[in-house]
């Protein structure tokens, strides 16, 4: 598939990667050679310049020193985002971004960081931590397997779904089971891990539809998941 470039655009990268989540776009990056695109890898912090082409968009967790770095940012680029949502761009966004991605995170000390509204969620910052391992079930990906450590319990709009429903964890929060949240070919989450690595259908997921909505197909090429499969048995047994 020679001159088939999928770009990934990398959002914050210097401030919103934490517990290994620049995997994700190592997986990616790797899971695109096997099927025979070119991965092109844009890092964007703040005060870069917003590509113009753009096929997937990764962002990753931090601390919440790291989301009031970057607040402002995103909020200035908040409607590009919302728009390649809109044009079904597939984004994958952990923890600290999938917080800022929502309406709001408003912290335990009361401030509250605006997000940018692409996805209808909020989020409230607890004293309790939630952490640990956390097995989850979808229709769509089967058990998506990972990590989870964040304070802010978040809360699902109507225009939204579930990422997952939680088996072995807390996610979200801890009034219901859910975890993360999709909308169009948006997802979000608070697996570290990082997520993808450990979870193929995921990361199929998000290609597949970014080389349909740029190619118009996604010729499918059988990968050997076999040392995959047998990570997630004994990630999924590990205790919470």
């Amino acid at each position: 598939m020679s001159g088939k470039t999928i770009t990934i655009l990398n959002l914050y990268s210097n401030d919103m990667n934490i517990y290994g989540d620049r995997g994700n776009v190592l997986c990616l990056q790797k899971r695109l050679k096997w099927y025979g695109y070119e991965p092109r890898i844009i890092e964007y912090n703040q005060g870069d310049k917003f590509p113009n082409d753009v096929d997937i968009i990764v962002g990753g967790g931090g601390q919440d020193s790291g989301q009031s770095k970057i607040k402002a940012d995103l909020i200035k680029i908040g409607p590009k985002l919302i728009k390649l949502a809109d044009d079904n761009v597939s984004m994958l966004m952990i923890c600290g971004l999938y917080q800022l991605f929502g309406k709001f995170f408003k912290t335990s000390e009361g401030e509250i960081i605006e997000g940018i509204g692409l996805l209808d969620i909020e989020t409230f910052g607890k004293s309790e931590r939630l952490i640990g391992n956390i097995v989850t079930s979808s229709e769509l990906f089967g058990d998506i397997i990972g990590y989870e450590n964040h304070s802010g319990q978040t809360f699902l709009g109507h225009k939204v779904q579930a990422f997952g429903r939680v088996r072995i964890g807390a996610g979200n929060n801890t009034s219901d089971i859910s975890e993360g949240a999709i909308y169009k070919n948006v997802i979000g989450s608070y697996m570290h891990g990082s997520l993808l690595p450990k979870n193929p259908a995921v990361a199929d997921y998000l290609i597949e539809q970014a080389t349909k909505r740029k190619f118009g197909e996604f010729k499918v090429k059988g990968l050997d998941n076999t040392y995959t499969e047998m990570a997630r048995k004994i990630a999924a047994k590990r205790p919470r």
